[in-house]
């Protein structure tokens, strides 16, 4: 519990083509797939009233099939530090996403693990998209629309507009609604560096389509 990751993830700069993750995989091989379509980033989340959640069992197979330069990122809701932290030791995780009403410590707290910390932001509840000041600490700053019976994952398109501010003022991660059809779009108009995308690119909760995740990925990285 008191080991640090031997080496912190090297985000790409801002040149790059924007980062895409995958998120809410349940299975090895569909991960596998989403990683040769060209998936940046894989998102495992642990929450139990998602119907995303993956056992750390699970996770910690995906997390163990993945190439090096392919990171896993487990996505919590409201968590305590310890049990982030052990079920980042159990799964290999290098990026913890914190997608609930957190406080400012823990994503403090965190980044001195050497992990890099993704932290949400809503549109429609708290912490508010123009509370990013308060989360230093984060490497990823995550736009969400944050209106459902979900922290996320409830499919709803919003107004990216709103987090055209944010894009300016932090490493912008847009998430909530992002479909093959309006990401390029989407990427065009607000330069996020990277994008999240789930139930967009599902056949069935937790299970990806991927000719729509290489549709996705096309469409994202073609800006």
């Amino acid at each position: 519990m008191t080991k640090p990751l031997a080496q912190k993830w090297q985000i790409p700069g801002p040149r790059h083509k924007v980062l895409v993750k995958i998120c809410g995989l349940t299975l090895v091989d569909n991960a596998l797939d989403c990683v040769n379509a060209g998936a940046d980033i894989i998102g495992l989340v642990f929450f139990e009233k998602s119907p995303r959640n993956v056992s750390t069992a699970r996770a910690r197979e995906i997390s163990r099939a993945l190439p090096k330069e392919v990171p896993a990122c487990g996505v919590f809701v409201n968590d305590t530090f310890d049990t982030i932290m052990q079920t980042v030791s159990d799964c290999g995780l290098e990026i913890v996403q914190l997608h609930g009403s957190e406080p400012p410590e823990l994503a403090e707290r965190l980044s001195a693990r050497n992990l890099v910390v993704t932290k949400a932001f809503f549109a429609a509840r708290p912490p508010r998209l123009g509370d990013t000041e308060n989360y230093a600490a984060a490497d990823f700053c995550l736009a969400e629309y944050g209106k459902g019976i979900l922290p996320g994952g409830n499919a709803e398109t919003w107004d990216y507009d709103q987090a055209l501010d944010m894009a300016k003022r932090v490493r912008l991660m847009l998430a909530g609604g992002l479909t093959c059809e309006n990401v390029a779009d989407a990427v065009a108009r607000i330069s996020p560096h990277a994008v999240d995308v789930s139930s967009g690119v599902e056949k069935a909760k937790g299970i990806k389509d991927i000719s729509k995740v290489k549709a996705f990925i096309r469409a994202a990285k073609s800006i």
